[in-house]
C-alpha cells in the first residue's frame, strides 16, 4: 500500500512521463465552448480518454449532448469504434456530467510503471481520434449554442 504522498509522486511522474514521451499541445481545454472538454483520465487501475459536457447550465449541456449524439455514428464508423455514451456519468465528487469516452482495454495499474507504455500509446492515438472528429465537426457541434 501507498502512503498519500508516494501515490501524488507517481501520479506526477506518469504524467510527467507521458508528456515527455508525446510532447504535444493538445487541444483539451481550448474547444472555444466553455465547459466542453477533452481530458485525459488515469487512476489506480484505469484509463480513458473523453470528452466532458459539464456546465452547471443543465439545458446547454443538454443540446451539446444531443448535437454529438446526432453524429454518434460518424464518431463510430470513422474516429472511435468502442467510444462510450454516458448521459449521467458520475464524478468521484458526486457531480454528474455527460461523458463521451473510450476505455483503456489493457492491463493498467498507476503503480507499476511496466503497464505505462500501453496506456501512453492508448492515451496518444485516441486523443487524436477524438480531435480529428472534433475538427470535423465543431462548426455542427457549436451550432447547439451559439
Amino acid at each position: 500500500m501507498y502512503s498519500k504522498e508516494e501515490s501524488a509522486k507517481i501520479r506526477e511522474e506518469f504524467w510527467t512521463s507521458y508528456g515527455k514521451s508525446f510532447p504535444r499541445k493538445w487541444l483539451l481545454y481550448r474547444t472555444q465552448i466553455k465547459d466542453f472538454n477533452f481530458k485525459f483520465v488515469a487512476d489506480k487501475k484505469e484509463a480513458l480518454v473523453c470528452l466532458d459536457i459539464e456546465s452547471f447550465d443543465k439545458t446547454k449541456n443538454q443540446l451539446l449532448f444531443e448535437q454529438v449524439l446526432e453524429v454518434k455514428s460518424n464518431l463510430i464508423e470513422d474516429y472511435i469504434p468502442d467510444v462510450v455514451f454516458d448521459e449521467l456519468y458520475p464524478l468521484s465528487n458526486g457531480k454528474i456530467i455527460h461523458r463521451i469516452y473510450v476505455t483503456y482495454k489493457g492491463e493498467f495499474n498507476m503503480h507499476n510503471k511496466a503497464t505505462w507504455q500501453g496506456v501512453f500509446l492508448f492515451f496518444n492515438e485516441a486523443m487524436h481520434q477524438f480531435e480529428e472528429f472534433y475538427e470535423d465537426f465543431e462548426d455542427f457541434i457549436k451550432r447547439a449554442i451559439f
